[in-house]
């Protein structure tokens, strides 16, 4: 009995030693596999497996991975497979909806090469197993056939889009030597044999060595092809291990457009190199892109700080130190309302006078366009304003000498406009003609002297004399007032078509020619 149970014993502790032998290599086993993406899937045969929970994806093989990659569709990751698998299994989506019925679906298709294709989908725990494979697959060891064919269609697909790229992509050695080219490079290459040439290996350089070696993005050459014709390419260059990947972008329309836009600024500077008007126009940063000659003149400022594209800020500043400026109370608020021209009309039109400190005069029109830019316009007024001033000097002094005289006169113009009369005309006719501007013409007038006085044709005839034209006598005649009084009127032709009208009044008459009369009457 005691032998028994030391044998007992003994295998009891042989059982304990295997298990926890058994139980340190699982774990060493286990601490050695590599580490990252761990799946359900990883010590299952070959296949394209994937298992969904719903049409959520819970896990898949790398042959599913890759499926899923090359699926058409964007989205979820079962309308992802749907989309890949119904191509190869029409009305697939009908099958697998009948799946919880049913319990396993099987299904035959061909793929788009015309190889049948097999898929197995069997739904148990609520959880949806998918397997797709090769109907020809033997299952034996080696690579997932799917996994295979997906990366295959994907690769096929890259290299037709890259070789039907409507761009040139190439790859060259660091010595230069191009050793790959898409379809549009290797048909630009073959323009360019001579008749008779075969195309050889490596391929012919199309672009300088120098320019695709520096690296420079966005550097541009110039490319003639069969017909003689130049074509630009901006080239870009990205480095790798074995060499240089090349891009040739055509930019025949940029290129066109930039030669175009300084055509446009040439003869856009030529035109306004004649303007005395300076201009200056600013970009929607309110930076100084382009001035004409006038400019300078009328601002003072240097060519070299014109050049240097200051800003419209910058521009008012150094004015103001050539005093070139208006001085207001306050100058920063007064300069921030012309950058952002806040008194511009609803075509976005500024204009404003400028008196300067030196006595000139400028005339500032600012226009703003709808892309932000704005043009600013500087006019020497000075001359205007002097001719204007002494125009109303003038007027002043001609107002003054006519009031100073006792007869009562009017002035009227070519076309029957009064635009003047005196002081003793508005005594004598109590009225002054100027209050009413609207019936200061001739007829106007008339109707009122006639109202005035007794009923004659002299206002007739004056409208008439008024409204000849060409060589014309003076001539004077007599009215009566409603007074009584004795008019005494008198017409004379003036330089430039107008007409002078005098009146006086029988007394005035006497006290002219009775010098004693008119003296008692200024001393009373």
């Amino acid at each position: 009995m005691g032998s028994d149970l030391v044998l007992g014993l003994g295998l009891g502790l042989t059982s304990i030693l295997a298990a926890a032998g058994g139980l340190l290599l699982l774990l060493a086993f286990q601490s050695n596999r590599p580490k990252g993406h761990h799946s359900i899937f990883e010590d299952r045969a070959r296949g394209t497996l994937f298992l969904f929970d719903g049409e959520t994806l819970l896990d898949c093989t790398p042959g599913g991975r890759a499926a899923l990659a090359a699926s058409p569709a964007q989205g979820g990751m079962w309308v992802r497979l749907l989309a890949y698998l119904s191509p190869m299994f029409p009305e697939i989506d009908h099958h697998l909806a009948r799946l919880r019925e049913q319990g396993i679906v099987t299904l035959e298709g061909q793929d788009s090469e015309g190889m049948p294709m097999l898929l197995r989908a069997e739904y148990r725990g609520g959880l949806t197993r998918i397997s797709l494979s090769d109907a020809l697959e033997t299952g034996g060891p080696g690579p997932d056939a799917m996994a295979h064919r997906a990366m295959t269609e994907e690769l096929a697909s890259l290299r037709a889009m890259l070789s039907h790229a409507p761009i040139m992509a190439w790859r060259e050695r660091p010595d230069g030597e191009v050793i790959w080219a898409n379809t549009d490079y290797v048909m630009a290459a073959a323009e360019r044999l001579e008749p008779g040439q075969e195309m050889s290996w490596p391929l012919p350089r199309l672009f300088e060595r120098i320019a695709t070696a520096q690296g420079v993005a966005g550097q541009r050459q110039k490319l003639l092809r069969h017909d003689g014709t130049p074509h630009w390419y901006e080239l870009t260059v990205a480095a790798d291990d074995s060499g240089r990947r090349v891009y040739a972008l055509p930019c025949d329309a940029a290129v066109q457009a930039e030669a175009n836009l300084r055509d446009f600024l040439q003869t856009l500077a030529k035109t306004f190199a004649h303007l005395t008007t300076g201009l200056a126009v600013f970009d929607k940063n309110r930076k100084l892109q382009l001035f004409n000659p006038a400019l300078l003149d009328l601002t003072g400022l240097a060519p070299d700080f014109l050049s240097a594209r200051p800003t419209v800020v910058a521009m008012l500043d150094a004015m103001r130190e050539k005093n070139m400026v208006p001085e207001p109370k306050d100058y920063r608020r007064w300069r921030q309302s012309l950058v952002e021209m806040e008194g511009a009309d609803d075509q976005g039109v500024y204009e404003e006078t400028w008196p300067l400190a030196g006595g000139q005069t400028y005339r500032v029109v600012g226009r703003r366009h709808g892309n932000g830019s704005m043009a600013l316009m500087f006019e020497d007024i000075s001359g205007e304003v002097s001719r204007t001033r002494r125009y109303r000097a003038d007027l002043e002094l001609g107002q003054a000498a006519i009031d100073a005289m006792d007869e009562g006169l009017a002035v009227f113009s070519e076309t029957g406009q009064l635009v003047m009369s005196n002081r003793a005309y508005t005594a004598l006719w109590g009225s002054d003609p100027m209050d009413r501007v609207a019936e200061a013409g001739i007829r106007g007038v008339s109707d009122f002297w006639a109202a005035q006085t007794a009923p004659s044709k002299l206002w007739a005839e004056m409208r008439d004399f008024i409204g000849t034209l060409g060589d014309r006598e003076a001539w004077s005649a007599e009215a009566r007032l409603l007074d009584g009084r004795r008019l005494i009127c008198r017409l004379a032709p003036l330089t430039g078509g107008g007409t002078l009208v005098g009146f006086r009044t029988a007394t005035d008459l006497r006290e002219a020619q009775d010098p004693a009369t008119a003296l008692h009457r200024h001393m009373a």
